[in-house]
């Protein structure tokens, strides 16, 4: 099995779940355990300069000194540790090789199959090499694939110093499945001039343009009261609810948006007669319409408590993060290098905005312009999940062409 892929492997088994109700940084301790058992000791195998553990917010920073004494910029790329919110224990992956384009059987005894009419992006991937799970977990490669792919990277270039580069970064942190890891990043101790999160999904996604996000919270305030003597009294959460989501634009969700619209997401509720709660997420490329959007989703709150003529829902709204392209727009550098790195590995770029958002959305307005990069990896967050290994091997040619200052 080659380097990278058994590095591969070797990850994804490892249970890195990151925690939304934990208080702690990083909110698991099996991002610890990864962070300093697994791979501080495995970028100091490869021969980097300096590798450290920063206990007080969950990143290992690696650096590779140039090796030139030419002008050349300072890059960084940059990884998450932790795995979406779905199961991560114990995890089995699988290698498909030369896939054939038919529907996968991922676990014959419990019937599991990735089918190609669920799933039509299969049809790209034949021919190719894929790593799968045994469909009772995720598979992990969002984002261990981003990690294996800088440290390959990485190790190509120590073993070939004839490539001349300026300073190298690597930075692999927590959390960021749960949107918090970035906000504990700290610029000073990766003093680069760009970077890129090596975060994306298919071959060729270059992407620079991220939503304005922001959370939306409402707490529900009812009257409980025995269903016989309920008339004009009972106030029933649940069907506030329903009344409260229902002063939502009704096309503005993600299963009628597409491109840069943006939307409303109901994440989760949770409701008694007179208790509950409900959690929004809300998402716009563009500022105006975003704010807009957060206003609309405020005076929905008002507008029900007028309904009642009392307070029965309290309704707040916190941003998360911003769009990237706000800042990479007068630093666009960063853009173009990374187009003629995947144009000289016979790559044409995507360069499509973002449904989401990535740790480079808050780095980007830390003062370190960073867009992202693709992995190889598709289906993201599920059983479903899979990794392109040969997409895995360009994103390596992608980082390797970044720096090489002899493009």
């Amino acid at each position: 099995m080659e380097p990278m892929v058994e590095r591969f492997v070797r990850y994804t088994s490892i249970n890195t779940r990151s925690n939304e109700e934990s208080t702690t940084i990083p909110s698991t301790q099996t991002q610890v355990d990864f962070a300093t058992n697994v791979l501080v000791p495995d970028l100091k195998a490869i021969g980097l300069d300096e590798v450290i553990y920063n206990r007080e917010n969950g990143f290992v920073i690696g650096t590779l000194n140039a090796n030139t004494e030419a002008p050349a910029p300072s890059i960084g790329f940059i990884a998450h540790m932790d795995t979406a919110d779905y199961n991560a224990e114990n995890i089995k992956p699988r290698i498909i090789e030369n896939y054939d384009g038919s529907d996968i059987c991922l676990n014959e005894e419990h019937q599991i199959f990735t089918r190609r009419a669920d799933f039509p992006n299969l049809k790209n991937y034949i021919g190719k090499s894929l790593v799968v799970t045994d469909g009772l977990t995720l598979l992990g490669g969002d984002d261990k694939a981003g990690i294996c792919e800088i440290i390959e990277a990485l190790s190509y270039l120590v073993a070939h110093p004839e490539i001349k580069h300026g300073k190298i970064m690597c930075a692999f942190g927590p959390d960021e499945e749960i949107g918090t890891g970035a906000d504990y990043f700290d610029v000073k101790q990766f003093p680069v001039d760009y970077a890129y999160t090596i975060d994306g999904e298919s071959l060729g996604q270059l992407e620079y343009e991220t939503f304005n996000a922001a959370g939306g919270t409402v707490i529900l305030k009812g009257v409980s009261v025995h269903t016989g003597t309920a008339k004009g009294i009972m106030i029933n959460c649940a069907k506030l609810a329903m009344q409260f989501d229902a002063l939502l634009p009704g096309a503005a969700v993600p299963e009628h948006t597409c491109g840069r619209q943006g939307f409303f997401m109901l994440m989760s509720m949770e409701t008694q007669v007179d208790t509950g709660k409900m959690n929004y997420i809300i998402r716009d490329h563009d500022k105006e319409l975003f704010e807009a959007k957060k206003a609309f989703f405020l005076q929905a709150g008002q507008t029900l408590n007028e309904i009642y003529g009392r307070e029965v829902c309290e309704v707040s709204v916190k941003d998360q993060y911003y769009n990237m392209y706000d800042i990479i727009k007068d630093n666009m550098e960063c853009v173009n290098v990374a187009k003629a790195a995947m144009e000289k590995a016979g790559i044409t770029p995507l360069c499509d905005p973002i449904r989401g958002g990535t740790d480079g959305s808050k780095i980007s307005f830390m003062g370190i312009p960073t867009p992202n990069i693709f992995t190889g990896v598709e289906n993201l967050h599920g059983r479903h999940e899979f990794a392109c290994i040969d997409d895995m091997k360009k994103a390596v040619e992608v980082i390797v062409n970044i720096v090489n200052i002899e493009k």
